[in-house]
């Protein structure tokens, strides 16, 4: 089993760059899927929560070669469909796709004719697994699940890292803001700015929305002197592990 943390988005990507390094978290199995692996006894340990949703990975290896993988059935249990005898749950990516211009998708992103929905299409999606080099060596992989989120969690986490000079867990810990063009909301977690940017904010006209804290982005850093720092969200269920 692949272990990892929660979130929308299965788009992958690998690249080269200390001990191996894995940033997941435990695996729970669906239980939709008729596999006898999944059945429980009062004997058996019960297994650990994970997310039904988005999950992402980074690992690098001694060679510093780097993977960061983001995979999704879209929402929660995907198309709440197993496929006979298999185990496998179907995913739900065709919410991916505008249904008609102008009409929101589960996570209020609006798209236009470039993205309905027709034969031999991909569908639009924000999944943004992440690799950055730096004179053609590692420096960090990052991604995270978060449906529309997923952009400007990745964003923050690498501006934390690269213009802020933060550790792995402080860049991906931090508050975070996001907007997404529609609704016109600047989602912001509770105390993440201070009143006084708040009120010149909305003298700018930004429409401050105050929400619950989201998402679950985890990071693998190279640190100056070449050691492998790993981090994942407080917000999620995710945990760094080195090999």
């Amino acid at each position: 089993w692949i272990l990892c943390p929660k979130g929308e988005g299965g788009r992958g990507t690998g690249g080269q760059g200390g001990k191996e390094l894995f940033s997941l978290s435990p695996c729970h199995l669906v239980p939709l899927s008729p596999c006898p692996l999944v059945t429980s006894s009062p004997s058996s340990p019960r297994l650990p929560y994970e997310s039904p949703e988005t999950t992402h990975i980074n690992v690098v290896d001694e060679q510093r070669n780097a993977i960061s993988l983001t995979f999704t059935v879209n929402y929660a249990f995907g198309s709440g469909v197993v496929a006979s005898g298999t185990g496998i749950l179907l995913n739900d990516e065709m919410d991916d796709f505008a249904a008609a211009p102008g009409v929101p998708n589960a996570y209020g992103l609006v798209g236009n004719e470039a993205n309905a929905i027709a034969p031999r299409k991909t569908p639009l999606s924000s999944m943004t697994p992440t690799i950055i080099t730096e004179n053609n060596r590692l420096r960090m992989a990052v991604g995270a699940p978060g449906g529309g989120t997923i952009i400007t969690q990745v964003l923050q986490v690498i501006l934390n890292v690269l213009e802020y000079n933060m550790d792995a867990g402080a860049a991906v810990s931090v508050p975070r803001i996001h907007h997404q063009w529609l609704p016109d909301d600047l989602r912001t977690e509770p105390w993440g700015l201070d009143a006084v940017t708040l009120q010149d904010l909305r003298r700018r006209g930004q429409n401050i929305k105050e929400t619950t804290p989201w998402g679950n982005a985890n990071a693998i850093v190279v640190t100056p002197d070449g050691t492998l720092e790993g981090a994942a969200d407080p917000r999620g269920e995710g945990s760094p592990r080195g090999f």
